[in-house]
C-alpha cells in the first residue's frame, strides 16, 4: 500500500545555539512514541550536529548524496540514511563543512521528493544562515518552525525575519520561544517579546526542560524526551511537545 505524502518540517532560527537541534530531535523523539517514521535531515551544512549528538556510525552524508546525483551514480536513498531506531533515521549533514560550498541547491527538491512518502515526517534541522540552501529548503516547507530565545539581539533578528516571511507570503510558520538555553535570561515579559516581534508567540518551551548535566546526555547519544528518568518526562512540559508535534502533523492548512 502507498505510503502518503508525509510532512515537511522546517526547524530554524536567525542566531545559533537557540536550540535548534536538541528541539528538532526531542521532537522526533515525541513523532516515534505517536508511531510516525521520522527522518531527520541535517541542513546544517558548515556545523551540522544531529549525527554527533546521536553517535551516527554512516559514513554517507548529504554531501555523498549530492555528489552521486550530480555524477549520475546514485541509486536508492537508504544508502545514504542512518537508522537510530526503529522509528527514526538520519541523513547527516558533512562531515567537513569546506564540503557544504560544494553543494548545489538544485539539489534539495530532488533529496526532498525522495523521502516524502517513505516517512511520516520529514524534519529539516538548519543554520540560522538564510543561504540559497536554506530558502530552498523553507520553500519546501509545509511547515516552518521558527526558534527564539529572550535576548534582545535574537529578538531584533526575530522580528526581521518574521517580516521577510510574511513579505514573501509565507503564511505557513510558527514561533517557538526557547527559555530552556538560558533559563535565567528574563529580559522582556512575553507581552514586550510580542510587541518587538509584532508576531504571537505559539508555542513556549519552558525554563523547567532546561537540563544542566546536558552534555552526559549528548556523550551518550540520547534523545531527551526519550529518557524516561528525566523528571519532565510524565510532566506538562512533554505535554507541550506532544500539543506542539500534533499541531503540526493536523495542520493541512497554512497558517
Amino acid at each position: 500500500m502507498e505510503r502518503n505524502k508525509g510532512k515537511i518540517i522546517t526547524v530554524t532560527s536567525t542566531k545559533g545555539g537557540v536550540g535548534k537541534t536538541i528541539t528538532t530531535l526531542n521532537l522526533a523523539g515525541v513523532f516515534s512514541n505517536l508511531k510516525k517514521k521520522v527522518l531527520v535531515i541535517d541542513f546544517d551544512l558548515y556545523g551540522g550536529a544531529v549525527a554527533t549528538y546521536l553517535n551516527s556510525k554512516n559514513d554517507k552524508t548529504i554531501f555523498n548524496l549530492i555528489t552521486d546525483l550530480s555524477n549520475n551514480k546514485y541509486k536508492n536513498i537508504d544508502d545514504y540514511i542512518y537508522n537510530h531506531n526503529e522509528y527514526i533515521s538520519i541523513l547527516s549533514a558533512p562531515k567537513d563543512p569546506r564540503f557544504a560550498n560544494k553543494m548545489d541547491s538544485k539539489y534539495i527538491p530532488i533529496i526532498l521528493n525522495n523521502v516524502v512518502y517513505k516517512y511520516d515526517v520529514i524534519l529539516i534541522d538548519t543554520t540560522h544562515i538564510l543561504n540559497e540552501i536554506n530558502i530552498y529548503t523553507l520553500d519546501m516547507s509545509d511547515i516552518i518552525l521558527y526558534l527564539f530565545t529572550n535576548d534582545s539581539f535574537d529578538l531584533k533578528n526575530t522580528k526581521s525575519f518574521l517580516t521577510i516571511l510574511k513579505d514573501a507570503g509565507f503564511n505557513n510558520f510558527y514561533t517557538v520561544l526557547n527559555e530552556s538555553i538560558f533559563k535565567d535570561k528574563t529580559y522582556f515579559s512575553k507581552y514586550d517579546i510580542r510587541t518587538i516581534i509584532k508576531n504571537n508567540i505559539d508555542f513556549t518551551i519552558s525554563k523547567n526542560m532546561y537540563i544542566k548535566n546536558i552534555d552526559k546526555y549528548i556523550m551518550e547519544g540520547e534523545i531527551l524526551l526519550l529518557n524516561p528518568n528525566l523528571s519532565f518526562k510524565d510532566k506538562k512540559d512533554y505535554k507541550k511537545y506532544l500539543e506542539l508535534a500534533l499541531t503540526l502533523i493536523k495542520d493541512k492548512e497554512k497558517k
